[in-house]
């Protein structure tokens, strides 16, 4: 007994919790008794047979009739250690769900690694979706400045026909001959997953509205790493198309996203953050998002500047962020494609 209580204390002094040793030694002091010892008589019994106190698991007797007898004596013991173990265990609860939220914080607030370089140019891909495309005849996802650039042949000659510049396959002649080869590439590529998810949802392209069908594709384009399926599927959360609205299972998928690298969901969670008046969060997550190039946590974060809730310094830091960003995905053949074609915009 003395043993422990004094490892008790070490540990309370430790940890500086003193009222967490007390509870222990409280519990210690209700379970003393030997449970080989009828708790009533005092009669020793080896045997497995003996009657266990129901409540509190901690006295034992030798027969229903002490058991009986010894009641009242034990209620008071009885009662003040499930209130100390029940204390006990929610202390501990607690310490867990800290636990738990601080390893989900550090995983949630952690810059994600940068978007893919082009394969062609092997400058970043711009975060814009206006700044890159898609192509469905070999998966790759490319910047509008290769795409809008000539492809040439063996001997330098700028090819005439269209072709995608990576797999040089020509142009799709129809929307209807693109859908196909998308279609064909949904068995295992995450982002033909979205796009025909994203046909489903909107009920265009030849495909019915089917938000189910649509819900379907987007956690299976997640599951293998597509962050703006996870996006969609907070917005159908958000705003109830295809499931009951769900503002707690929208924000776990904004966060899938965030983590994942999408800055829409990043910059919807520094949004719910700063309406609830979490200013602190708010301002991590808009400016992870800038570091990720989007400009419109830029504003929030003047914003929350220009209302005290952000540091001079902070806001110039968020500059520099951006800077860096455009630093990245700057080059002279995507100002060429965005001057000559307005869907080409990448900044």
């Amino acid at each position: 007994m003395s043993s422990t209580s004094d490892s008790c204390k070490d540990s309370a002094s430790k940890s500086n919790d003193d009222g967490e040793c007390e509870l222990e030694e409280k519990l210690q002091n209700i379970s003393m008794a030997d449970i080989s010892v009828c708790a009533n008589c005092g009669k020793e019994d080896s045997s497995d047979n003996m009657n266990t106190c129901s409540k509190c698991k901690q006295v034992k007797y030798c027969n229903a009739v002490c058991k009986k007898v010894h009641k009242k004596k034990h209620k008071k013991d009885c009662e003040e250690y499930a209130r100390c173990a029940a204390e006990r265990a929610a202390k501990l609860c607690d310490e867990e769900l800290s636990i738990a939220a601080q390893l989900h914080d550090e995983k949630l607030f952690k810059q994600p690694p940068p978007a893919e370089d082009c394969p062609i140019c092997f400058l970043r891909i711009p975060t814009l979706d206006s700044g890159k495309k898609y192509n469905p005849c070999c998966g790759k996802l490319i910047c509008t400045g290769c795409d809008y650039a000539p492809v040439y042949d063996n001997q330098g000659n700028v090819v005439a026909e269209k072709k995608c510049p990576y797999c040089r396959t020509p142009a799709s002649k129809s929307e209807k001959e693109a859908i196909e080869r998308l279609r064909k590439r949904v068995k295992d590529d995450a982002f033909a997953m979205q796009k025909i998810g994203f046909y489903y949802y909107s009920g265009t392209n030849g495909y019915p509205c089917d938000y189910t069908k649509a819900l379907e594709y987007w956690h299976r384009a997640g599951e293998l790493g597509h962050a703006e399926a996870y996006t969609n599927i907070g917005y159908s959360y958000q705003l109830g198309e295809g499931v009951e609205v769900d503002k707690k299972k929208a924000n776990h998928y904004y966060e899938l996203a965030a983590m994942a690298g999408d800055v829409c969901s990043r910059y919807n969670l520094g949004v719910n953050e700063k309406n609830i008046g979490n200013f602190d969060r708010a301002l991590k997550h808009h400016m992870i998002a800038v570091r990720a190039g989007d400009n419109d946590s830029l504003k929030k974060i003047k914003e929350l500047y220009g209302h005290g809730h952000a540091t001079k310094e902070d806001y110039t830091k968020a500059l520099r962020l951006y800077q860096t960003y455009l630093g990245e995905i700057k080059s002279s053949q995507r100002d060429e494609a965005a001057a000559a074609r307005e869907d080409y915009r990448y900044c």
